[in-house]
């Protein structure tokens, strides 16, 4: 807004324009993105997403699992958004956290038809 030099009424019609148009997509936290053609977006929700890298890498029960950092940028989303989805995957007992600084484990292997 600042560098076009528009104020953020203006830049919310806009969007809701593109929206309208399928140019344009609302995402969680008052945020907007654009659409590229042709692009596929999955919109389950994160921890969803995660669990289902154990089944793709073909990880086992007590194999290290990805740091928040690597998962946040695979993802494209921060480092905090990540930790809240895994703090929901170790609390329905598919990771299990060392604590702070060590590494989360794979506490069991989700199956893709449960979460479905």
């Amino acid at each position: 807004m600042g560098e076009y030099r528009i104020s953020r009424g203006v830049a919310l019609r806009a969007f809701a324009a593109l929206h309208r148009e399928g140019v344009a997509e609302p995402v969680p936290g008052a945020r907007w993105r654009v659409v590229r053609a042709g692009e596929r977006t999955d919109r389950r929700p994160l921890e969803e997403r995660i669990a289902d890298v154990i089944a793709d890498e073909r990880l086992e029960v007590g194999a290290a699992f990805l740091s928040a950092s690597v998962l946040a940028e695979r993802f494209g989303v921060s480092r905090p958004t990540v930790t809240k989805a895994l703090d929901k995957l170790e609390a329905s007992g598919v990771l299990a956290s060392g604590g702070q600084g060590r590494v989360r484990t794979v506490r069991a292997v989700p199956n893709r038809e449960e979460r479905s």
